[in-house]
């Protein structure tokens, strides 16, 4: 009997935690020939999102649970359920039901096909902003053009995955961490399911639009230089046309003699290499900021508590010091 190891991150999620065990729960009973066992990870809530998960450990044996010290982000939790799974397979998805448990069966069915993947993608995005499905449109397009990591379009964190991938994306212990990016990077091979969007019932969203933005930014950030190169070719051409410019002044002056410098003109001028300064400073930051935060060498996620039983080097994000 394979063992599948569910992994849930989850911030404040108190009013989804208990539908979505039953429901996940409700489609496992049709699935006998595996052993499941959930592994949430409260992700620092400020709600009695941890009271339910201990609620649901005292009435299963196959509930456990992580609670982080503060809100690490989602990357975090993800990367800490992935860290403590021992399945055969890991299942990757949301507490808020808009990953559909009843997809299970078919992603389990196309990793015994081989795969060593199977994810799903979401073919519509009813239900959102126009504003923002057409951002998140361009980011994929952006980011399929900028980096040579190439993600399916809609392409969302639900999915199963064997252990032989499981390893490969721990063994990258970034802590700017991308994981759409990283699973794609990581490579093997990855069969895609499609599925209609489905709308958010109960609880709210925890993900505004400048965060979804800053999120976006960090994934091109960390899979592409060719920002820094975009910077280096706008200061190139720069340099062409000011050649350009000063020879034909030069060229003026000697046939028709000193002419009085236009004021919209140097305006234009100072504003415009003024705006391509700060646009080439913000990219360098970014970038910089990324070192910034790897070089520091700091936990990815720092446990509070857990029903596991686990080892002291396993108790933080980067396999140092226990602090349970």
């Amino acid at each position: 009997m394979k063992k599948v190891d569910i992994v849930v991150p989850c911030y404040n999620e108190q009013e989804v935690l208990q539908a979505f065990y039953n429901e996940t729960a409700r489609v496992l009973l049709t699935l006998p020939d595996y052993s499941f066992r959930f592994l949430f990870v409260d992700d620092g809530s400020r709600d009695n999102t941890i009271v339910i998960m201990k609620q649901l450990a005292k009435e299963h044996d196959n509930v456990k649970y992580l609670s982080f010290s503060r809100n690490f982000g989602k990357e975090a939790a993800m990367y800490a359920g992935l860290t403590y799974s021992d399945g055969d397979y890991v299942i990757l998805m949301d507490a808020d039901l808009q990953h559909p448990p009843a997809m299970i069966p078919d992603m389990l069915a196309g990793i015994e096909e081989g795969y060593d993947c199977c994810a799903a993608r979401r073919v519509s995005r009813e239900g959102e902003s126009k504003i923002r499905s057409w951002f998140s449109q361009l980011f994929y397009r952006l980011s399929n053009r900028m980096t040579d990591v190439k993600m399916p379009q809609n392409a969302v964190d639900y999915r199963v995955m064997t252990r032989a991938m499981v390893d490969s994306i721990l063994s990258l212990a970034e802590v700017e961490r991308f994981s759409k990016g990283i699973f794609a990077w990581v490579g093997f091979e990855t069969k895609w399911l499609p599925y209609e969007n489905v709308e958010r019932t109960m609880g709210t969203t925890k993900w505004n639009f400048w965060k979804l933005v800053k999120y976006a930014l960090s994934g091109i950030t960390s899979f592409s230089i060719t920002p820094l190169r975009m910077v280096s070719g706008m200061g190139f051409l720069i340099f062409v046309f000011a050649c350009l410019y000063i020879l034909v002044t030069l060229i003026q002056t000697f046939l028709f003699g000193i002419d009085v410098p236009g004021y919209v003109t140097t305006l234009c001028a100072v504003l415009f290499l003024g705006g391509i300064i700060e646009l080439s400073v913000g990219i360098l930051g970014e970038y910089v900021a990324h070192i910034y935060m790897e070089a520091k060498g700091r936990p990815i996620f720092i446990l509070r508590q857990t029903n596991l039983e686990i080892k002291k080097e396993k108790s933080n994000g980067n396999a140092s010091d226990s602090v349970c």
